[in-house]
């Protein structure tokens, strides 16, 4: 994402799909998946199938290595047949409090990411086995996600229950939390300077967004000046969650708004759920929106408030708005 990466990655959910050519979202989100043998760079090794399970303690562990190591290669081959054995076909997978169900659903997030990320390569670390019983296992480690050579990995840690299916370790459960840092870094498109200048409206929009505190947040500044000459300025303070990897942002504005939101993704485009206090007397108690951030390109984006209620009131949706990215 938002994508991404449990024993096995996914991008990270959320209902826009959209393909940018400099997407970190990618390692969206914080993407990863495995490290044991498995080259992060170059060319792939050849694509195992799921070995077949031993009887001994020491030989159902070194076969779950051995699976973890086959679904790397199959992610960085984009095998799809082969990632799909990896599954259960009632698999789970929950990745930053999102989740896909069903091994179709995960195989084909799976296949969308080697789509959008042609040269993304996987690794992970298991740290450990567990077995729990006739035929079930647990498997815990870090999940490293490359989006292209020579980017840093995007690391994250992944839980997943594996049971025993025909003769298969098949993954069951798996859950994955991004680091802190690496699901922000799926909003690292978002760094920068954007403008937009609504010629019918009148309006025009200014936006900047940084890294601060060390990377653990990124601030925003946005300046509206519609065409009467009123001017709104807000900033807009978005961090993620240590514990489960999502991204929160809270925004306050010169009218005496403030609002909460959490962001949700596929990996591709994102969408902030928003509830907020309006600022003037008299307008309302409690407003409510999500605010679609999709890009269009490495230096478009389009920001979009939908679903938007006061109250408890539907209210129509806003116009988009059409920002470029000032180089």
């Amino acid at each position: 994402m938002r994508l991404f990466s449990a024993v096995f990655s996914l991008p990270p959910l959320g209902p826009r799909p959209y393909a940018p050519a400099a997407f970190a979202l990618l390692g969206l989100a914080g993407v990863g998946l495995l490290t044991l043998s498995t080259a992060v760079h170059g060319e792939s090794p050849p694509v195992r199938e799921l070995p077949p399970a031993p009887a001994t303690a020491a030989g159902i562990i070194a076969a779950l290595r051995e699976a973890a190591v086959a679904y790397a290669q199959a992610f960085n081959a984009g095998d799809e047949k082969a990632l799909a054995d990896q599954w259960t076909l009632g698999a789970e997978l929950d990745e930053a409090g999102e989740s896909l169900k069903g091994r179709d659903a995960i195989v084909a997030a799976v296949m969308r990411l080697r789509s959008l990320a042609p040269q993304a390569q996987l690794a992970a670390e298991v740290t450990d086995v567990q077995p729990l019983g006739e035929g079930v296992a647990r498997v815990q480690g870090t999940l490293a996600f490359t989006r292209q050579p020579g980017e840093e990995p995007v690391v994250s840690r992944f839980d997943s229950l594996r049971v025993l299916e025909a003769g298969r370790w098949r993954i069951a459960e798996s859950r994955v939390v991004p680091s802190a840092r690496a699901a922000l870094a799926d909003l690292a498109w978002l760094l920068g300077q954007w403008q937009s200048r609504d010629a019918k409206t009148g309006t025009t929009v200014d936006a900047t967004y940084e890294k601060v505190l060390g990377g653990h947040a990124i601030l925003g500044r946005v300046k509206t000046v519609k065409k009467d000459g009123t001017t709104v300025d807000a900033i807009d303070v978005i961090q993620a969650d240590r514990r489960t990897g999502r991204v929160r942002s809270w925004t306050l504005d010169s009218t005496g708004s403030h609002a909460e939101g959490e962001f949700v993704t596929d990996g591709t485009a994102f969408n902030r759920h928003l509830v907020a206090a309006p600022g003037a007397p008299g307008v309302g108690d409690r407003s409510e929106w999500v605010q679609v951030l999709s890009p269009l390109g490495p230096d478009l984006l389009l920001w979009h408030s939908i679903e938007r209620t006061l109250d408890g009131r539907p209210l129509p949706d806003d116009d988009p708005i059409h920002l470029r990215r000032v180089k």
